[in-house]
């Protein structure tokens, strides 16, 4: 009977013990508070108004609506977006900093840039949000109507023809190196620092082509300036009659994506819930409308390991061109 006694009174101790650790403020075996219980910071690493921060602050109240907290996007801009990265790579990863940035400068600043942070490191592709509008564009007065004719029209006058880019290492910089090598053109660039003096000099005359990102549409439109091709894999829905680079007899395609990270070491079930809410967001109407409206195009979901591996393919593609390429940052 003694000996009975004992062992009740061992499971009871032992049982009252467990309970115990489990009971709110207790670190042993306490189940992981539930998130989010506080606003969620977005940070945008390049200037209000672009499309990365636009498609930002269009997803951010539905999302705030799905997690039951406030997202508010806040945008740290400089050094070609590193300010912003480095800001969420150093920050809790605990679900409550988040980055909505253009792939770029992921993928090629790490080869630019003596990068405070590693970005393969230190964050964690979370879902993929949208691919940018990419258009082919030259001078009105440019004596070419194709593709075709323009690489002729550039192999037989090299070194006389000039393009614009955003600055040196940006889009339409490396685009443009790709083009290059597909079709084995020498051309001289001519960096600003901005997109917008590109098309005012393109529509000036001052420079021949660009690469360029969905400004110059109205101007297509208007015959202001003339589209030869999209360097995308599909036709753009804008221009679905204008062939892609590939279609046009140059072996080039170029995907640029906007995305979401988070820090590195982020709790993977925040990771997961967060991929499958913003996978979701942007494929409703008013999110594909949202990208519609900057010519920019919905991606199709992906897996935060899928959207990795696309981007370390991505990483090494552009990597290979930029030291191929010497390209680098004055």
């Amino acid at each position: 009977m003694r000996c009975h006694v004992l062992f009740n009174t061992v499971v009871s101790f032992t049982a009252g013990a467990l309970g115990a650790l489990v009971l709110p403020g207790s670190t042993s075996f306490a189940q992981a508070p539930a998130w989010p219980v506080k606003p969620i910071r977005m940070i945008v690493n390049f200037a209000a108004g672009g499309s990365t921060d636009v498609i930002a602050r269009s997803m951010a109240p539905r999302l705030a609506e799905s997690l039951g907290q406030q997202v508010v996007v806040e945008n740290r801009v400089g050094a070609g977006g590193n300010i912003g990265l480095e800001a969420v790579a150093r920050a809790a990863p605990d679900g409550y900093t988040l980055l909505h940035s253009s792939d770029g400068a992921l993928l090629i600043n790490p080869f630019l840039y003596d990068m405070p942070v590693d970005v393969t490191r230190d964050l964690a592709p979370v879902a993929p949000t949208g691919r940018s509008a990419i258009f082919f564009v030259v001078r009105a007065g440019l004596p070419v109507k194709t593709m075709a004719e323009f690489v002729a029209y550039a192999r037989a006058n090299p070194g006389k023809l000039n393009y614009g880019s955003a600055g040196n290492g940006t889009l339409q910089h490396v685009a443009t190196e790709m083009l290059a090598r597909a079709a084995k053109i020498d051309v001289v660039h001519v960096a600003y620092k901005g997109s917008q003096q590109v098309l005012v000099d393109l529509l000036g005359g001052q420079i021949d082509f660009t690469f360029d990102l969905g400004a110059a549409i109205e101007q297509v439109k208007a015959d202001k300036v003339r589209l030869l091709a999209v360097p995308t894999a599909t036709r753009s829905p804008v221009f679905p009659n204008t062939p892609t680079m590939i279609e046009a007899g140059t072996n080039m395609t170029i995907a640029w994506l906007s995305g979401v990270y988070a820090p590195a070491a982020t709790p993977r079930d925040i990771v997961v819930r967060l991929n499958r809410e913003i996978n979701r967001i942007m494929q409703t109407t008013e999110a594909r409308a949202t990208l519609a409206s900057m010519a920019a195009e919905p991606v199709t979901p992906a897996s935060p390991e899928d959207f990795s591996a696309s981007q370390q393919k991505a990483r090494e593609r552009f990597g290979a061109l930029v030291k191929e390429a010497n390209i680098r940052v004055k």
